[in-house]
């Protein structure tokens, strides 16, 4: 059993020369969501901004123009940081920042759901809701529509827009505060391994 138990563990030893894997892909897996999250609201800005501002429809934050500057441009380069392997511990802090203010003013009074789901643990009476119209509106695509075809690559769902996507991008973040961008493909670890010795 131990002589196993020495295998194994060796076996895991072996799986470190790969570890840099691990904060690779959640880099490679955030940087299209903040490049695409920081390009859309620059592309619009008078719009983003008076949606941070608004307290109709809108988030009501004081000063907007700023608010929606930081969001934008934290999103923009902490992508291309990201990608670089660059300052990704310290980046990591505004993007982590930007996804608990999301969280709180945009998405908390939706519950936890990015999808809405009828019933489960995390269902609500909004999410129960959103699939009784979901329901409705496939009846009204298969009555009027072509919806094999409009379904052939995935179903319909309606966004519940909850703290779910917020809250997984925080804890991608969070992890990648605490080990860093990883070895071999990151500017940061090449800094260090030239500068720091």
């Amino acid at each position: 059993m131990i002589n196993l138990f020495n295998k194994l563990q060796s076996i895991l030893n072996c799986s470190r020369s790969f570890d840099f894997l691990a904060p690779l892909a959640l880099r490679l897996y955030l940087v299209p969501i903040f490049w695409m999250a920081g390009t859309k609201k620059l592309a619009a800005f008078d719009s983003t901004v008076d949606w941070f501002g608004n307290p109709d429809y809108g988030l009501g934050l004081p000063f907007p123009y700023v608010m929606a500057g930081l969001a934008t441009w934290v999103e923009i380069i902490g992508a291309v940081l990201l990608f670089l392997g660059l300052a990704v511990r310290w980046v990591s802090i505004p993007l982590m920042a930007t996804m608990f203010v999301a969280a709180v003013s945009v998405h908390l009074k939706n519950g936890w759901l990015a999808i809405a789901e009828g019933s489960g643990f995390f269902a609500s009476e909004r999410t129960a809701g959103a699939i009784e119209r979901l329901n409705i509106a496939k009846d009204i695509l298969r009555e009027h529509g072509n919806y094999n075809w409009l379904t052939e690559n995935g179903g319909f769902v309606i966004l519940n827009n909850g703290i779910e996507f917020a809250s997984t991008y925080f804890i991608m973040l969070l992890a990648l505060f605490f080990i860093g961008a990883g070895k071999h493909l990151s500017i940061d670890y090449w800094l260090v391994k030239k500068y720091c010795k």
